[in-house]
């Protein structure tokens, strides 16, 4: 068995992070769940190559088709693909990875300012010289007291720091996330784990995630217009690929509404700053089980929301406080002819 695994995932022995590595670069054929993704994927991409393979095999002959007009077209399928992967090894946000990363930062700013110390005295100078790996070893458990610090400031205070930490990874948990039970981490700001990607959707890449979902519908829309368009030029010349084209076309229909669906459920999301797990389990969410539905507590208005989904989201470190009830307060007030003029949805 350790041969077979040698062969499939290449993983270096050690101390595990070689198999850590691997599992997480390329899928494990003998792990049921990343080899059932391995599939899903390859699927996802036969069935591209399927209905755009059938549309050239009978429409590929047609001489209304300009050259740039196809190379638009496979210039869009080729990065909606690219996309797709893109989109499947991007990391969501994990709070262990922002946890760690901070830890990091902080212990080297430490130590840096205590590397070398000179003394003088009688005799002559003194070098003091202090070891960096014993120095961060030591600073270890005040990083952990400042990352406990940095997320109960975006708790109103007194909330207490045990009703917030997350049973299975055994870490506080900044608000808006959750521990993802398929990939078994804590997700910032998570909104679902996507089997098609098989990746969790979270803070780092929901953007990307949504360019996905556009360029996908944008690519099969284009598709069933190219559909449409044969079977107006070519009906009834031969009834067995008519009977192909119909009912790809009837498929496509399918999974084009359920794309549109998709893509505007996600485009509400961004501008009023939710998420599908807080839109769907908003009574289950402790700080947010008292708030009136139609109250989006984290929006900061459309115009802001949409600039922070787009561009401020590349680092981990945008975590969000709990509004305050004067905020909440504020948020709740029913808008006005005056509240409209001076833009305050935007």
């Amino acid at each position: 068995m350790t041969i077979i695994r040698a062969l499939f995932c290449r993983c270096r022995d050690g101390d595990g992070d070689g198999d850590h590595r691997c599992r997480n670069s390329l899928p494990c054929l003998l792990d049921p769940a990343q080899r059932s993704t391995m599939y899903l994927k390859v699927a996802l991409v036969m069935l591209h190559l399927i209905f755009i393979g059938v549309l050239f095999l009978f429409y590929g002959n047609q001489t209304t088709i300009h050259p740039w007009y196809v190379g638009m077209y496979l210039l869009l399928f080729v990065a909606t693909i690219a996309q797709y992967f893109f989109t499947a090894g991007s990391s969501p946000g994990y709070v262990l990875d922002t946890m760690r990363t901070i830890n990091e930062t902080n212990a080297l700013a430490r130590t840096s300012l205590v590397s070398k110390q000179p003394a003088t005295s009688k005799n002559g100078n003194i070098v003091i010289t202090v070891d960096h790996r014993e120095a961060g070893r030591n600073l270890l458990g005040s990083n952990e007291l400042s990352w406990t610090k940095l997320v109960m400031d975006l708790y109103p205070p007194g909330a207490p720091c045990r009703a917030w930490t997350c049973p299975y990874c055994n870490v506080l948990q900044p608000p808006r996330a959750k521990h993802c039970h398929d990939c078994d981490k804590c997700v910032l700001q998570f909104d679902h784990h996507c089997v098609w990607l098989g990746t969790c959707i979270g803070q780092g890449n929901h953007c990307r995630f949504w360019w996905y979902i556009c360029e996908e519908t944008t690519l099969c829309l284009w598709t069933c217009i190219l559909y449409i368009t044969y079977l107006q030029a070519n009906i009834l010349k031969s009834w067995w690929v008519d009977v192909i084209m119909i009912v790809l076309l009837a498929i496509l229909l399918i999974l084009l509404i359920f794309l549109l669906l998709l893509l505007f459920f996600h485009s509400y999301l961004i501008m009023t700053n939710q998420t599908t797990f807080e839109l769907v389990r908003r009574r289950r969410i402790a700080y947010l089980r008292g708030i009136p539905g139609r109250v989006y507590p984290f929006s900061k208005g459309i115009c802001k929301n949409l600039y922070n989904f787009c561009f401020s989201r590349s680092t981990l470190y945008g975590m969000e406080r709990l509004p305050t009830a004067q905020e909440l307060e504020e948020k709740s007030r029913p808008y006005t002819c005056l509240n409209i003029l001076s833009c305050r949805c935007c």
